[in-house]
């Protein structure tokens, strides 16, 4: 089976993506890491600071990025 990595970034600090998961495909993979990405999103948004980002991203084998979800807080005045 194909692997795949989960990388998080908020603000400055961005995880390595050190240990890898096995999913049956890409497609696959994308709904593992938006259930992992549904488990992290409210802690990410109550500690994001004003004009601010979070994200998470799926990277394959290789840690080529083949898809993310972000976060962003935009304060408009």
């Amino acid at each position: 089976m194909p692997q795949y990595f989960l990388r998080v970034s908020q603000g400055t600090y961005s995880g390595g993506p050190d240990h890898a998961f096995e999913s049956a495909d890409q497609n696959a993979a994308w709904v593992e890491m938006t259930k992992v990405g549904g488990d992290f999103i409210g802690t990410a948004c109550r500690n994001l600071d004003q004009n601010a980002g979070w994200s998470m991203e799926l990277l394959d084998a290789n840690k080529k990025c083949t898809g993310r979800i972000r976060l962003v807080a935009e304060k408009l005045s």
